[in-house]
């Protein structure tokens, strides 16, 4: 089982694995082999240059929105997918007209698009906002075909809840994006919670677990 997360050297930043755990991925040849043959896929070589040339010039200069148009600049995509939620219509709307701005054609689709209500996915009334399961759902599945049928070069994703962020990525087929997630508590920005998890958290995020 991978542990990287709990790894205390972190030496495959620096070609040192000889005090890594002996879970290290690194070590693992064959994977590390065919990811290595992977990256050889044009698609795949474009991706991954022009995502280190992004790290590299943004780098502490660029903000998240400036380093996804410059990495779409260099991998040369023009008709921009936008897939937001619906409860940040502001925010999208502010994101289509700096992209449309700087030059690049939008598509966009809301995450309320088609209108079936809660019920076809089997929600009763109490598992409901509203307490109706006539609530209409999110459609994630529909966004992603939506972009498909567009034929977007790239897609953004803006404010999905969790699981339906994850329903796009398994059915869009060109590159994506994350510009913010979904997080009401904390103004969309998760890692507020993570750096108080020891302090202000603690008690939510490592409660006593009942016998």
């Amino acid at each position: 089982m991978l542990k990287c997360a709990e790894c205390p050297h972190h030496g495959c930043q620096v070609h040192d694995v000889s005090n890594a755990m002996t879970c290290c991925p690194t070590k693992n040849g064959e994977i590390q082999r065919q990811a290595s043959e992977l990256y050889k896929d044009p698609e795949n070589y474009t991706l991954a240059h022009n995502a280190a040339v992004v790290e590299a010039e943004g780098y502490g200069r660029l903000c998240r929105m400036e380093e996804i148009m410059l990495f779409a600049r260099k991998c040369g995509y023009n008709r921009i997918g936008l897939i937001f939620c619906v409860g940040l219509a502001n925010e999208a709307r502010e994101v289509s007209k700096i992209l449309t701005h700087n030059g690049f054609d939008v598509v966009s689709a809301v995450c309320k698009n088609g209108s079936d209500p809660k019920s076809s996915i089997g929600l009763k009334d109490e598992e409901t906002l509203s307490g109706c399961a006539d609530e209409v759902m999110c459609n994630p599945i529909g966004q992603a075909l939506l972009m498909n049928s567009e034929h977007t070069d790239m897609n953004i994703i803006l404010g999905l809840c969790v699981g339906h962020d994850s329903l796009v990525m398994k059915y869009v087929e060109a590159p994506t994006t994350v510009l913010a997630v979904k997080d009401r508590v904390m103004g969309h920005n998760p890692l507020a919670a993570i750096y108080v998890a020891e302090s202000y958290y603690k008690k939510r995020f490592f409660a006593k677990k009942e016998k």
